[in-house]
């Protein structure tokens, strides 16, 4: 971490997108340091000062969940821990030719404050609203821009990619845990994608239900596969982004919620001229096809969808080991009744602390795999190109081959403290979905979900990676 971000680099990094806790900026200078790069920026609450992800420093119950993990319970930094759980933890379980863990640098206060003015105006409103650059922070995480090859900033090396958000309610398999109590038995026939959608409409977090069946796009099927990305496409949501040279054409950075709408369409298809070789009109069909081929083609969500299935006790039976670990009262067996208690959870209860551990830990991976993007990106291939390291994919509508290469990103660790949120979530999006079922039968819902917000009364149970 030699290099220092000063304030007359600011206006080389341009905004790119953010989530929750950070900021993604690209660079856009001539440095061959930074030339291919994006950086990771933490964001501060404007109610307070500190940092949105409190994990420069672990608590005791996570030092002891990640004791087993080089160095992550000594550092001292948010960029030191996602770094060294990503490079420990993800990489190995995902194939690290698709996994960057990125490297630390520093950053000056007002290197901070310059990027905070400059990119203010990009940003989302309500992002501005809940939260701003933490300019108390001395260093960033620099990773790899899967957006682009190594030259595709280059006009005459084109690049684009397909960003796939795999947030945590597209999950690639149905749960089976015995754990999942009887009132939510919905659980093992419905997807969690399925189940949210309702649960977002009625919040008015989305505007149109989406046909898009996670099942679909981890099937192994070509069709399905094709299935998935043209469903995706049609109403992206958040869940779905097409760059252009590491440009966004197609996609709502801030989260979207409508679907593809007939200016975003004629842009994407004047964006892909460059690289597929079919007439207007047709284009975009061609590039899903393209996209669905490399899916199937890199064998890469086979590796995700095993990281995913860690979670073989489903929150429902993880929450519980969690309180075992924290050594509180179980704030879910409080609620349930004796024939329960002794029916299934109490077994877990009787766990030692290991086994404990072991389970809080796998639930918590699988979260980070089920809450992960996946990048692809296409530049065309000459005839007679020779020696790329990049994997080949070719497009049979147009004849065309194209150098692909495939990165997972967004891989960060969860908090401990999230598995409470995560239980709750999880049985908020059940309960709602299950009301709307009874109320308008499972072929009726996604024409009956104009209800009122009173109409339902949730659970205060909440969120699940499945």
């Amino acid at each position: 971490m030699e290099v220092v971000l000063e304030e007359k680099d600011a206006p080389n990094w341009i905004y790119r997108g953010e989530g929750a806790a950070n900021l993604v900026l690209a660079y856009n200078g001539s440095s061959p340091h930074f030339v291919g790069k994006v950086i990771r920026i933490q964001k501060a609450l404007r109610n307070g000062s500190q940092c949105i992800t409190d994990t420069s420093v672990l608590s005791s119950h996570e030092c002891l969940l990640w004791k087993d993990t080089n160095d992550l319970v000594s550092s001292t930094s948010t960029e030191a821990v996602r770094q060294l759980f990503v490079h420990y933890v993800m990489r190995p379980l995902l194939g690290s030719e698709y996994v960057d863990a990125g490297a630390g640098v520093l950053v000056s206060r007002k290197f901070l404050e310059s990027v905070e003015n400059n990119v203010s105006v990009q940003r989302p409103a309500w992002r501005v609203d809940a939260a701003k650059v933490n300019t108390l922070c001395d260093s960033a995480l620099l990773i790899s821009d899967h957006s682009v090859f190594p030259h595709g900033l280059l006009k005459d090396s084109p690049c684009i990619s397909v960003e796939i958000k795999e947030a945590q309610p597209k999950c690639g398999f149905i749960p089976c845990s015995r754990f999942i109590a009887e009132g939510n038995a919905i659980k093992r026939s419905i997807t969690r994608f399925r189940m949210h959608q309702v649960l977002k409409l009625h919040q008015g977090e989305i505007s149109q239900i989406s046909e898009y069946d996670p099942l679909d796009l981890f099937s192994g099927s070509s069709d399905r596969i094709h299935m998935a990305i043209k469903a995706l496409f049609a109403i992206p949501q958040n869940n779905f982004r097409i760059f252009r040279n590491g440009f966004l054409v197609f996609g709502d950075l801030g989260g979207g919620t409508g679907n593809t709408n007939f200016v975003d369409s004629e842009a994407v298809e004047d964006s892909l001229e460059v690289l597929i070789q079919a007439d207007h009109g047709l284009r975009t069909e061609s590039f899903l096809h393209l996209v669905s081929e490399a899916i199937l083609r890199s064998g890469v969500l086979d590796r995700l969808l095993k990281a995913q299935k860690l979670d073989l006790f489903d929150i429902e039976g993880a929450i519980h080991a969690y309180y075992n670990i924290v050594s509180q009262p179980c704030e879910v067996c409080k609620d349930l009744a004796d024939s329960e208690l002794s029916h299934i959870y109490l077994s877990l209860h009787s766990l030692s602390l290991e086994e404990s551990l072991k389970i809080v830990r796998d639930y918590l991976i699988a979260a980070t795999a089920k809450d992960c993007s996946l990048m692809i990106s296409f530049r065309p291939r000459e005839d007679g190109d020779q020696g790329s390291p990049h994997s080949t994919v070719y497009l049979k509508s147009t004849n065309q081959s194209f150098d692909c290469k495939v990165h997972f990103i967004d891989l960060d660790m969860k908090p401990l403290k999230k598995m409470v949120h995560y239980y709750e979530l999880d049985q908020k999006i059940v309960s709602c979905y299950t009301q709307m079922e009874m109320e308008h039968g499972p072929s009726n819902i996604a024409s009956n979900v104009g209800f009122e917000a009173n109409d339902i009364q949730p659970n205060t149970i909440d969120e699940c990676p499945q």
